[in-house]
């Protein structure tokens, strides 16, 4: 009976982690050219293991179409068609934008060519080099290209698995402009440098560099993958060549015995993009003054207010939202236009996934608003606003006597004692000199 019953849980472990899915959606619209469709079976074919439901399109076809009645079709998009230079009228950078607006998640893979999508990437604070000049290294010494180029992933990052293999890399470097949703996922090696070895311009080089600033186009600050996660949730991954996914690079040794980190880096990067890891909401936030439990309409100046948020984060092998105590980084605003207060919203021990705390409200009148605005890189962006109205004291509420007014208090009594015997010994004298007038007359 025990034995049956590691079996029963052992395949539902097993199957809970196939059939895991995104928090938006499960269906994929592929755009790539249909002869090189099997080139990617690999990363196709763990797509389809975790449960998504791939459409292939070719990039000229007019259906099945992106975007219809102004609802997205697709609740993901993969755009591996990176050197097509004409698209079907209904795929152009206008509507991808209007894609994130509509919280569709895609995958764009670059060309080293000038394609509709290098217009694009400019919209997203994204600079690519001249067209023809690829990302390039001589190190370490190998027997490919030049341009075939083995990167270590950052084994720090949220997004990726620990001890992925190095991976192989074929296609253009980006340079980051401030836009501050974007950042790099993967980046260029420091000795790697960006070449006209693919009918590039070495003058077009120069000058864009002159325009950047000098090294531009070389170093480890440049990334060749790069994600954006929009406000309204969309997520972007920008990956400089589509070579990253391939069967080749997937089955290629990075050295002797040891394969490249490619088929789990790229699904490390399908699982961020689509939704499925590092995926936080807030379920509901509550405010009451301290020791109380219902809210009340409006507080008063000096009021000791608790505030608490319920977070949630996305489990994609049960695809049910779990409570989640795992920030440790979330502060809390009270504003009326600035912060009068900031503080942190710490989680709540014995209390999964509740996030409190509590504050004295500043001695300012008017419309406040409690405020969540969290932004971290590769997390959904949370944000949360709750308007109350701070009021003063009635008339009623202040206290009857200030003890830091006292010595007001003491000139206002001394000054009315002070006027009360003045005035007792002006009229005792008044009296007395009638008495001594009214003696001598008699």
């Amino acid at each position: 009976m025990l034995s049956f019953r590691r079996i029963f849980l052992l395949i539902a472990a097993v199957t809970s982690a196939v059939s895991a899915k995104s928090s938006t959606g499960d269906s994929v619209l592929v755009v790539v050219e249909p002869s090189r469709q099997n080139d990617y079976s690999i990363f196709f074919n763990g797509l389809k293991e975790k449960g998504y439901e791939l459409t292939f399109r070719a990039p000229k076809e007019e259906k099945p179409v992106i975007i219809q009645d102004d609802v997205p079709s697709f609740a993901h998009v993969i755009l591996f068609a990176s050197e097509t230079k004409n698209f079907a009228k209904d795929i152009t950078p206008q509507s991808l934008v209007e894609l994130l607006s509509l919280k569709t998640n895609l995958i764009i893979a670059l060309s080293t060519k000038q394609t509709p999508l290098s217009s694009l990437a400019a919209e997203f604070s994204i600079v690519l080099p001249p067209p023809g000049t690829p990302l390039v290294s001589y190190f370490p010494e190998r027997s490919e290209p030049p341009s075939v180029i083995p990167i270590a992933p950052d084994s720090s990052s949220s997004i990726l698995s620990k001890d992925i293999h190095p991976v192989w890399f074929s296609g253009v470097p980006m340079s980051l402009g401030n836009n501050p949703l974007l950042f790099p996922i993967l980046r260029a090696p420091a000795e790697s440098f960006a070449a006209e070895v693919d009918g590039g311009s070495a003058d077009a080089l120069v000058d864009s560099a002159e325009k950047g600033g000098e090294g531009l186009w070389a170093g480890s600050q440049l990334s060749v993958v790069t994600g954006f996660q929009a406000l309204g949730g969309a997520r972007v991954t920008w990956v400089g060549g589509v070579e990253l996914f391939s069967d080749e690079y997937a089955k290629k040794e990075v050295s002797k015995s040891v394969e490249s980190g490619n088929k789990k880096f790229a699904s490390d990067i399908a699982t961020w993009t689509f939704q499925e890891t590092l995926v936080l909401r807030i379920d509901r936030t509550e405010h009451h003054l301290v020791n109380a439990t219902s809210p009340k309409e409006h507080y008063t100046t000096g009021d000791e207010v608790e505030f608490a948020a319920y977070i949630s984060k996305f489990n994609p092998k049960t695809g049910k939202w779990d409570p989640c105590a795992c920030r440790k980084d979330i502060q809390l605003d009270f504003t009326m236009l600035d912060p009068h207060v900031r503080t942190a919203l710490p989680p709540v021990p014995g209390a999964p996934g509740k996030y409190g705390t509590a504050f004295r409200v500043p001695d300012r009148h008017g419309v406040f608003k409690f405020v969540i605005d969290y932004k971290r890189k590769g997390w959904t962006h949370l944000h949360s606003s709750t308007t109350v109205p701070v009021v003063p004291p009635r008339h009623d509420g202040y206290p009857r006597f200030l003890s830091a007014a006292w010595p007001y208090y003491a000139g206002a009594i001394s000054t009315s004692v002070a006027f009360l015997l003045f005035s007792a010994l002006w009229l005792a004298g008044d009296v007395r000199e009638m008495k001594k007038s009214k003696g001598k007359s008699e």
